[in-house]
């Protein structure tokens, strides 16, 4: 067994599998701790390096193509500082390191692990419920399940859509961008037969993403969960899709397509009991931390407000 333990992390490598148990530091990024421990079994790896520094290096992990749900899904979008296969090592562990690296490149070979795609996810993927926010919106994940709720601050489209649910077998595809430049990023969850891409902030199907903070790298983490219950990439249009849970009362079987409402589609008068129900789950949301009180209030004002004119 090699075991490497520093203050960014410890990794151990048992013969078949590394675990990786990321730090507590302060330095250490919130996406890898909200991640947690995890196991890669050797059969995922294409191989193992360390880069060296002025003071120490920098150990990392190579994922054959296609065997991560958070690697497939952020396609290379992630920050170094918060990629789960990267480990600062200390100076003074730099000889273990490299004893570590020795003893996997050695099972890689015996084993003869080809470094080739894989067709099909040897990750599990993180854990769930997952909750997320973006600048926009608030993603729900229960394993079966996606709930869209939007913040105060959205677009008039999206607004007008309502909340969103998707059951899994619904869903083709999750697609996560981080923002490049002045361009936005975005959380996609893409229904089976759309074609239409909308930008993110009047898509309802998306949230938005402004750049990469610490607090928001769980949007990551949530497409990667749903990702791992998708087919894998490589499975083709003739797989099928996983079989989904029945929908709970108040979620629709299967999304609408992803194209804008017109502009007067506003919920009807006589809809109360849409308007109703949105004012119940925005109270689940709040009683469960997901909204702030100031998100909740606003949010509550504009319904009731829709809830007395007709929208």
């Amino acid at each position: 067994m090699a075991e490497l333990m520093v203050r960014d992390g410890t990794w151990t490598f048992d013969g078949d599998a590394v675990r990786i148990v990321p730090g507590r530091e302060r330095g250490v990024h919130k996406l890898r701790q909200d991640l947690g421990e995890f196991t890669v079994p050797l059969a995922a790896l294409a191989g193992i390096a360390l880069e060296p520094g002025r003071k120490g290096g920098r150990l990392r992990l190579r994922l054959r193509e296609g065997a991560d749900p958070l690697l497939q899904v952020t396609g290379g979008g992630l920050p170094d500082e918060a990629n789960p296969y990267r480990l600062t090592v200390d100076a003074g562990r730099v000889e273990v390191a490299e004893y570590f690296v020795d003893t996997v490149r050695q099972a890689l070979m015996l084993e003869q692990i080809p470094d080739g795609p894989a067709d099909r996810y040897l990750l599990p993927g993180p854990s769930v419920p997952l909750s997320a926010a973006g600048v926009d919106g608030v993603a729900t994940f229960d394993g079966e399940r996606v709930h869209l709720e939007w913040r105060w601050n959205t677009s008039e489209t999206k607004r007008d859509w309502g909340p969103r649910n998707f059951t899994l077998s619904a869903l083709e595809a999750v697609e996560w961008r981080a923002a490049a430049g002045l361009e936005s990023g975005y959380l996609r969850f893409r229904p089976r037969g759309a074609t239409e891409r909308l930008k993110p902030e009047h898509d309802p199907n998306s949230i938005e993403l402004w750049g990469f903070k610490k607090e928001s790298g769980t949007t990551a983490l949530l497409a990667a969960a749903v990702a791992a219950r998708l087919p894998h990439p490589s499975a083709g249009a003739g797989k099928a899709l996983p079989a989904a849970a029945p929908a709970a009362p108040h979620t629709p079987a299967a999304p609408l397509a992803p194209a804008a409402p017109p502009a007067s589609a506003a919920p009807p008068a006589e809809d109360h009991d849409a308007l109703l129900r949105r004012l119940r789950e925005l109270g689940d949301l709040h009683r469960d931390g997901i909204l702030t009180e100031e998100e909740f209030t606003a949010t509550k004002t504009a319904v009731l407000r829709r809830f007395h004119t007709g929208g």
